[in-house]
């Protein structure tokens, strides 16, 4: 605090760059869900391949990341063991592959407002699958909370005037394979004190993507474009949805090391609330009272729970402030009683 209870300019600037990124992150964020939307939706672009996007975003962020490592070696690549790759890498890729791929089918069946109220699920599954690998400790009353929100989105659902349950269940899907794929990263690859930036994550983990990708496209989609798809690659429409994805990549990067995964949470919640507002003003979506008041509810939930997870940081943080005097102190009467011991030896 500076004079007359002002800010000083060093704090000042970190709470600019801050919000900062959280503003490029709901930019680029909001852009890509609303661009794979006009993409994959028949009433707009009307290009209903989500594999094969997902594989065009795959290819390209890539293409861009070995660019980075291997040709200008901007970024170095991390020391890693076949066995490493295979056992922690590989099955992170398939859960991630899975997840992009239904959630973008999700979007030709339903809407961009539906689909983020589905998404405040995630901590639910997070916390959920978690308990299960016990990772996490089981708590009635974050249970609770979970429960909150879980019945937040069922009157959401509830109210839903544009409900289709295959457009749900494929969301809930990648709600789950994405909920599995953030505990495995914990797993296996923070147990290991592997840490991958989002260039390095690209560099191992897209080609991975690419490989389980190409097996349900060869079956799927493949024989459809070639037999019916009249299709020209639109190099500015797939080009500029394919560097808005890998900007996203890394502005989760920014936002996560400049601040935390809470402040990441947090501008999710405004981020899903901008979402909704475009959905129902631009694109004309349908949101009825009965969806609000059950995203309401589930919104509540999830600002409860990151709430919880603030005040446990804190916590976590104050312990650690009033140990480390502690260990000063013992370490200082240790050296007290080794001289002591030197003196009378000598």
């Amino acid at each position: 605090m500076g004079k007359g209870g002002s800010l000083s300019e060093g704090v000042m600037k970190k709470i600019v760059l801050s919000y900062s990124y959280v503003a490029i992150w709901i930019f680029l964020s909001f852009s890509v869900i609303v661009y794979n939307k006009y993409i994959l939706d028949k009433k707009m672009y009307n290009w209903p391949f989500p594999i094969s996007l997902t594989m065009i975003h795959m290819s390209f962020c890539a293409t861009l990341a070995i660019l980075l490592v291997r040709v200008l070696r901007i970024v170095e690549p991390v020391s890693m063991s076949r066995h490493v790759y295979l056992s922690s890498v590989v099955p992170i890729g398939a859960l991630y592959s899975l997840s992009l791929w239904l959630s973008n089918s999700a979007y030709i069946y339903l809407s961009v407002s539906f689909i983020q109220m589905l998404k405040a699920l995630m901590p639910v599954a997070v916390y959920s699958i978690g308990v299960l690998l016990r990772k996490e400790s089981y708590k009635n009353d974050t249970m609770f909370n979970m429960l909150s929100i879980s019945l937040g989105v069922g009157v959401a659902a509830y109210g839903e005037a544009r409900f289709d349950a295959w457009g749900v269940l494929l969301q809930l899907g990648a709600v789950a394979f994405e909920a599995t794929r953030l505990v495995m990263i914990q797993i296996l690859l923070t147990s290991k004190g592997i840490s991958l930036n989002p260039i390095t994550s690209l560099y191992y983990v897209a080609p991975c993507c690419l490989v389980f990708l190409s097996i349900p496209w060869i079956f799927v989609e493949y024989p459809v474009l070639r037999d019916t798809s009249s299709f020209h690659f639109d190099f500015v429409i797939f080009g500029t949805n394919s560097f808005c994805a890998f900007a996203l990549n890394l502005a989760v990067f920014l936002l996560v090391g400049k601040t935390s995964a809470l402040t990441m949470n947090v501008a999710g919640v405004v981020k899903d609330w901008l979402l909704i507002a475009f959905s129902w003003s631009v694109i004309k979506d349908t949101v009825t009272p009965i969806n609000l008041f059950g995203y309401g509810l589930a919104f509540l939930g999830v600002a409860y729970y990151n709430h919880s997870k603030l005040q446990a940081l804190k916590a976590k943080e104050a312990q650690k402030k009033t140990a480390q005097p502690d260990e000063e102190e013992g370490s200082l009467l240790q050296d007290r009683d080794d001289n002591k011991r030197n003196d009378q030896q000598n």
